[in-house]
């Protein structure tokens, strides 16, 4: 192979692996738990 082609493919693997190398900025989220839509119904002594 010549000169050329050799450095070619260097640089080739050398920008793919630069690509897919960079996972190491994850994504964080937070989880909120939703507030109630009504309110549960309290029981009186109204027919008991």
């Amino acid at each position: 192979m010549s000169k050329s082609i050799k450095s070619l493919c260097a640089v080739s693997l050398l920008a793919l692996v630069a690509a897919c190398g960079n996972s190491g900025d994850v994504e964080e989220f937070v989880v909120v738990d939703p507030i109630p839509v009504s309110v549960e119904p309290t029981f009186n002594s109204k027919y008991n």
